[in-house]
């Protein structure tokens, strides 16, 4: 079994101290030994948002809330890329520190004239069992969720950030991936105003069981989280 959570806390654009400990409450309030947070979420989404090293003093409370949780956060944010360029990651956190788990694959909308693409994708082995994970667009190309799939996957697990108007994209995404590769879907979908002209976001984080049924679904609000069990079927 792995207990797992998703959440979608307030943010504050460019206000990465704010951001982190608004994380720090999520993790502290869930207890789940992991938590997936939306993309681009310790800094919020906007395309002028600056990389963050993975020794960032401003990461330490979070570090320190994981450590006391015995937690694993997958948080968003842009890190630096050898080409002098932003990836869009996702940072794995724990007591032990920060490192980058992984690189946005897929780029879209104005993203590709400010980020450098990933160029692989990643999994992350908790407690045995394998997490593939992913970023927003990645979920809806198929060809993304088949090569993280064939690295041999349990769970499917993706930061977003969507419109309210496309709110039903992510559902529909994730029921295609349940359908090609028969694992369990979880997203956490940033909710409320953010940057890049997102005025609201979708929200309603959730998880999907391998058979397509939803065992969490959030609502819209940001300040949202809920954890779930998964079971090996």
């Amino acid at each position: 079994m792995l207990s797992l959570g998703v959440a979608q806390p307030v943010s504050a654009l460019y206000d990465v101290e704010f951001n982190v400990l608004q994380h720090v409450v999520a993790v502290r309030g869930l207890g789940a030994r992991v938590v997936v947070f939306p993309e681009l979420s310790l800094t919020g989404y906007d395309m002028g948002v600056e990389a963050i090293d993975t020794d960032d003093p401003r990461l330490v409370p979070l570090v320190d809330a994981c450590g006391a949780a015995g937690a694993i956060a997958l948080v968003g944010c842009p890190t630096r890329a050898p080409d002098g360029g932003k990836f869009l990651s996702m940072l794995q956190i724990d007591g032990e520190g920060v490192s980058v788990a992984y690189n946005k694959m897929f780029l879209g909308g104005a993203e590709p004239q400010h980020f450098t693409a990933g160029s692989e994708p990643a999994i992350l082995d908790v407690d045995g069992w394998r997490l593939g994970l992913a970023i927003c667009k990645d979920t809806g190309v198929s060809e993304h969720a088949a090569n993280t799939a064939a690295l041999g996957i349990d769970v499917y697990v993706a930061g977003v950030c969507e419109t309210e108007d496309d709110r039903e994209v992510q559902p529909q995404r994730a029921l295609d991936i349940i359908r090609q590769h028969g694992v369990w879907v979880a997203y956490a979908s940033f909710a409320g105003p953010t940057g890049g002209g997102f005025d609201q976001t979708a929200g309603r984080s959730a998880v999907w069981r391998p058979d397509g049924e939803a065992t969490l679904q959030l609502g819209h609000q940001p300040g949202e989280w809920a954890h779930t069990t998964l079971t090996q079927t």
